[in-house]
């Protein structure tokens, strides 16, 4: 009797949660695989079209881009973000004078509003003024570009600015990582003859299995989501040059009507998102 009791006190607890956790994330989930079976303008009737809206979606050359950037995204996040990170946990680790105060300067800009960090990089880029240009007119480099209105430079210059942002909470998971390393183990090392980066490569870093699961799957995530510095820098363009998922389901959904089309992208977004993550966090987190 005091086992049901208990149970039953439990689920009670539960259930506060449990109501929020469906409302806010199951339902809007169901709902919009609903919406993204019609056709909908918003405000009109809806008009069921079945799977129709996700034929047409990998029939349309800008998603097929929008993809292709995302996977771009993807790449570059796990290759450039990934190691600027952990060179920058690797240094901050070591003892020295004003390490604290370095490892805040290079977190702070991961705490600033992407919409902000768009908006000082707008000017950074400016083809006219911007600091990038003058600097290499100043050092007589004739590499001077239009960066973000440029399709060629664009996705990268805004990859740049994504990475001066995200670096930091990257870095700071690293840094968590490599304090729990023992240093008895690298001790017993170095006495063994290993030099500095074979300890690095063959004790370190396997030693942080669980830091790069969590590192690699918030990098791949925020990259199939990026979107605040995508819009706040140049909104898809130019010529769809820089448009991603998420901005391509926004301009669909809220600047041309297209509902059900924009809510299908945002399916998508989240199945394969799904198929990378799932299986990936399965087979790297599992106990040898």
């Amino acid at each position: 009797m005091v086992l049901k009791r208990d149970t039953a006190g439990s689920y009670l607890f539960l259930a506060p949660a449990g109501i929020i956790y469906v409302s806010v994330v199951l339902f809007p989930v169901f709902y919009s695989l609903f919406i993204s079976m019609f056709k909908w303008n918003g405000i009109a009737k809806m008009e069921f079209a079945a799977l129709d809206n996700f034929f047409t979606l990998f029939g349309d050359p800008i998603f097929k881009k929008a993809i292709s950037n995302n996977l771009i995204w993807i790449v570059l996040s796990l290759f450039a973000t990934m190691t600027i990170s952990l060179v920058f946990a690797v240094m901050l680790n070591r003892q020295f004078r004003g390490r604290t105060f370095f490892r805040g300067f290079f977190y702070f800009p991961s705490v600033i509003a992407p919409i902000a960090v768009a908006i000082i990089w707008r000017w950074i880029y400016n083809p006219s003024f911007g600091f990038i240009n003058q600097v290499l007119k100043y050092l007589h480099v004739n590499f001077q570009q239009s960066w973000i209105s440029n399709p060629q430079t664009s996705i990268y210059a805004i990859f740049g600015a994504s990475v001066w942002q995200g670096m930091g909470g990257s870095m700071l998971f690293f840094l968590a990582g490599l304090q729990t390393v023992p240093e008895e183990v690298l001790e017993a090392a170095t006495i063994d003859g290993a030099s500095n980066p074979k300890r690095f490569f063959l004790i370190t870093i396997p030693m942080m299995k669980e830091t790069f699961v969590i590192v690699i799957a918030n990098l791949v995530v925020g990259a199939m989501k990026v979107f605040d510095i995508v819009m706040g820098l140049t909104a898809g363009g130019p010529n769809n040059a820089t448009q991603m998922m998420s901005t391509y389901m926004y301009s669909q959904t809220f600047r041309y009507n297209n509902v059900g089309y924009g809510t299908a992208i945002a399916v998508l977004m989240v199945v394969f998102m799904m198929i990378v993550i799932i299986p990936y966090v399965s087979f790297t987190a599992r106990k040898d």
